[in-house]
């Protein structure tokens, strides 16, 4: 199976990635280069909730199994971002970053605004636009694959963060996120993201935000 990075190389990413980059007056590079951490860390963190409660899973499988995130979407991506993406589209796409990264939002864009040279309001703008088009992709795999249960689903969450091309560059994840090789990113995104400081005494900060995911 083909990853998250392997899709944004594809002419069908690039084609995401300048349709993005043009609605925000972004550079293309830069775009590139926020959409290359950000898809990859959504993913996991949808991975992460699919895998650790049946609600959250069921709650996932059920949003990417309606007709809203079929995949459409990215068979008309001039009709998406042509005249400007539509308000609703945006709207549905706060929508879903909210409930993914909750009260951590703020802090994850305004990481990835320093780590890609993207004002944060633009990082947000480009991410509202971005989660449709990410949903509508996850709809189309689960579809190709037949996934239809919570441990499929997870299983096709996670090959999509891991099952990058071997003769690309290292993933994303396994270079950056898993910075001490113990194969779990989520101290790795606390550090990362929130100063490193991995969790506070109350079970807090991004390692615990992303134990409750879609819920």
């Amino acid at each position: 199976m083909s990853g998250i990075i392997d899709l944004l190389n594809s002419d069908l990413g690039k084609s995401v990635v300048s349709g993005l980059a043009g609605q925000t007056g972004q550079d293309t590079s830069k775009t590139s280069s926020l959409l290359t951490m950000a898809l990859p860390l959504l993913t996991q963190a949808m991975t992460r909730n699919a895998q650790a409660s049946p609600e959250g899973a069921d709650g996932l499988l059920n949003a990417l199994s309606s007709g809203k995130h079929d995949g459409s979407i990215l068979d008309n991506l001039d009709g998406f971002f042509n005249g400007g993406v539509d308000d609703s589209e945006i709207s549905d796409g706060g929508n879903i970053l909210n409930h993914v990264l909750g009260e951590k939002q703020h802090n994850v864009e305004l990481a990835l605004s320093q780590k890609s040279g993207i004002d944060a309001s633009s990082v947000s703008q480009i991410l509202k636009m971005a989660t449709p088009l990410l949903m509508g992709y996850l709809g189309k795999q689960q579809r190709e694959n037949n996934v239809s249960s919570s441990s499929d689903l997870g299983s096709m969450l996670g090959g999509l963060v891991q099952g990058n091309s071997a003769s690309g560059e290292q993933s994303f994840l396994e270079s950056m996120l898993d910075a001490d090789g113990d194969g779990s990113i989520v101290d790795d995104v606390a550090g990362m993201f929130l100063d490193g400081n991995k969790s506070d005494s109350n079970g807090g900060g991004i390692a615990g935000m992303l134990g409750n995911l879609m819920k």
